[in-house]
C-alpha cells in the first residue's frame, strides 16, 4: 500500500539547508532551496507555483521582485512557509491576536492528530503557530501566555517530528523539544516542566544520545507526581536503558512501572498494559534476553491506544520471534508492519524493520522495507500537499 503524501511543511525539515533559507526570509534564497532540496528545475516549480518557467528564473534571480502582497501569500500557502516568513502580516495584526486566542485548541487538535496517527498533519497545524511565537519572542514580546503557548507548540512540533522524520533526521525533533525545556525551566510550573523534560528526554534516546535522555527523564521523574506522567517517564526510562543494554536499571524501572499501572487505572499512550508489554518485550531483548522475551512474546495484553503504537509493537514482536528463529511468524508481523508503517508515514519504524529482517536473513522483506522507505523519502522531499 502507498503513502498518502506528507503535508508540505514537512519539507522544511527534509535537509538542513531548507530552515537555514527559510531563516533568510528572502524570496530568492527561499525558491532555490526549496528546488534544491526537492530536486526540481525551474519548469517543475512554475508548474506547482502555476508560473512559467523563465518568470521563476527571474524572480530566483531578482530581476522580478514579488511585492504583491497576495503572490506572496500565494507562494507561502503553495510552498507550505507562514505567511509572515514573507513579510505579509505583522506579529501584532488581528491575525496574530486571534492565532494566541486559539493557539491552545490548536496544540490540542495537533496531539490529537499525532496520537491517532497523523503526525504530518500535525506538523502542518503547529509550525504556523511556532513561527508566529518565534518571530514574536524574537522582537522581545516575552509575555507569559506567549511562551507557555510557545512552549507548548515546540513541544507537540518536536515530538510529530519525530514520527515523520526517518533517523538520521530525528535531530532536529530532539532540538525543538529541547528548546521547550529552556522556556519551562522558566516558567513556575513543575508539572509542565517535567512533561517538556519527558517529552525531550525520548527524542534524545531516538535521535542517538540514551544517556542524555536517562539525565532528561530522572529530572521529569522527581518532578511528576500524576500516575500517568510518571508512568510515561518510566516508560521512556525503560527504553532508554534498554538502548543502553543496562539491564539492572531496565528492570528497576520496569517494576516500578509495573507496580504503578496496577494501583492505577491505565490512561494515555504510555501508561497501560499494552505498551508495558511491548516495552518489556523490546527491553528484553536489548539487554541479552531474548529467550525469556521470547516465552512472553506469546502472552497477550489488550489493546493498543494509538495507531502507531501497534506498528511499534508489530516490528519489536517481529525482532524477538526473529531472535528465537521463529522466522515464520516474525516474518508475518514485520510484512503488516512494513505495509501500515509506510500507510501511516513512520520512517523510523520502517527503519527498525530494515535492520531486523537483513539481520535474521529474511532478505525479500529487507528489500521490500527499503522500497517502502524509498518512497517515503520521497515524500518528504516532494513537498506535496495533496
Amino acid at each position: 500500500m502507498q503513502a498518502a503524501p506528507i503535508a508540505s511543511v514537512v519539507w522544511l525539515w527534509a535537509a538542513p539547508e531548507a530552515a537555514t533559507a527559510i531563516a533568510t526570509r528572502d524570496l530568492p534564497t527561499i525558491l532555490r532551496a526549496y528546488r534544491r532540496v526537492n530536486g526540481l528545475n525551474q519548469i517543475q516549480l512554475g508548474e506547482l507555483l502555476g508560473y512559467d518557467s523563465s518568470y521563476i528564473s527571474m524572480i530566483e534571480t531578482g530581476r522580478r521582485p514579488i511585492t504583491d502582497v497576495t503572490a506572496r501569500r500565494h507562494i507561502a500557502g503553495r510552498l507550505g512557509i507562514p505567511a509572515h516568513v514573507l513579510g505579509i502580516t505583522g506579529t501584532d495584526d488581528a491575525e496574530f491576536r486571534a492565532m494566541l486566542q486559539f493557539g491552545d485548541s490548536t496544540v490540542r487538535l495537533a496531539e490529537i492528530a499525532r496520537q491517532s496517527g497523523h503526525a504530518a498533519e500535525a506538523v502542518n497545524e503547529l509550525w504556523p503557530l511556532v513561527a508566529r511565537l518565534e518571530a514574536r519572542a524574537a522582537e522581545g514580546h516575552l509575555e507569559r501566555d506567549s511562551l507557555v503557548l510557545l512552549a507548548q507548540a515546540r513541544v507537540g512540533l518536536g515530538v510529530s517530528l519525530g514520527a515523520v522524520l526517518p533517523e538520521e533526521r530525528l535531530s532536529s525533533a530532539a532540538r525543538w523539544t529541547g528548546q521547550a525545556v529552556t522556556i519551562a525551566a522558566r516558567l513556575d510550573d513543575p508539572m509542565f516542566r517535567a512533561y517538556t523534560l519527558r517529552m525531550h528526554g525520548n527524542e534524545l534516546r531516538k535521535a542517538g544520545h540514551p544517556a542524555a535522555a536517562v539525565a532528561r527523564l530522572k529530572e521529569s521523574k522527581e518532578l511528576s507526581r500524576d500516575p500517568a506522567a510518571l508512568g510515561g517517564t518510566l516508560a521512556f526510562m525503560c527504553r532508554a536503558f534498554g538502548v543502553l543494554g543496562d539491564a539492572e536499571r531496565f528492570d528497576t524501572a520496569l517494576h516500578e512501572y509495573r507496580t504503578l499501572l496496577e494501583g492505577n487505572t491505565g490512561s494515555g499512550l504510555l501508561f497501560q498494559p499494552f505498551t508495558l508489554r511491548e516495552i518489556e518485550l523490546r527491553g528484553l531483548l536489548c539487554t541479552g534476553r531474548a529467550a525469556e522475551a521470547g516465552r512472553l512474546v506469546h502472552v497477550q495484553a489488550g489493546r493498543p491506544a494509538a495507531p502507531q503504537w501497534r506498528i511499534i509493537e508489530r516490528v519489536t514482536t517481529g525482532e524477538v520471534l526473529a531472535a528465537v528463529n521463529e522466522l515464520d511468524s516474525a516474518a508475518v508481523f514485520f510484512e503488516d508492519a512494513i505495509e501500515d508503517a509506510e500507510h501511516r508515514r513512520l520512517p523510523h519504524q520502517i527503519q527498525r524493520a530494515i535492520r531486523a529482517t537483513a539481520q535474521a536473513g529474511l532478505d525479500e522483506l529487507a528489500t521490500e522495507a527499503r522500497a517502502a522507505l524509498a518512497r517515503i523519502r520521497s515524500l518528504l522531499g516532494s513537498g506535496r500537499s495533496e
